[in-house]
């Protein structure tokens, strides 16, 4: 069974035993989350597509860790202007492990 659940703007496919990496959900590493927005439920006999989300389903998972992104220059120049500015960016992440994934009603 899989599912399409969405978290930080994206959506993910993912199943049980799945190691995801998303933006940032706040929680200790250990510690158990729910994910609601569940769009769409997969197996190989009903698959179950939300109107825009499936009610009742949830997915459980795990927070595995809270580390951040490489980091991404922004460089911005205009030529002949003397004009140059560099900045740098990391990303929070969280990489969670699917435990479960619930049908509900």
């Amino acid at each position: 069974m899989f599912a399409i659940v969405k978290t930080g703007g994206k959506q993910y496919r993912v199943a049980v035993g799945d190691q995801i990496t998303v933006e940032r959900i706040e929680g200790d590493v250990g510690s158990h989350i729910e994910l609601a927005q569940v769009l769409a439920l997969g197996d190989t006999e009903a698959p179950a597509v939300g109107t825009p989300l499936v009610a009742g389903s949830s997915v459980k998972a795990r927070i595995v860790q809270q580390p951040r992104g490489s980091k991404v220059i922004v460089f911005k120049k205009k030529r002949r202007k003397n004009y140059r500015r560099k900045h740098g960016h990391r990303q929070d992440l969280t990489v969670l492990k699917i435990e479960e994934i619930s049908r509900g009603a």
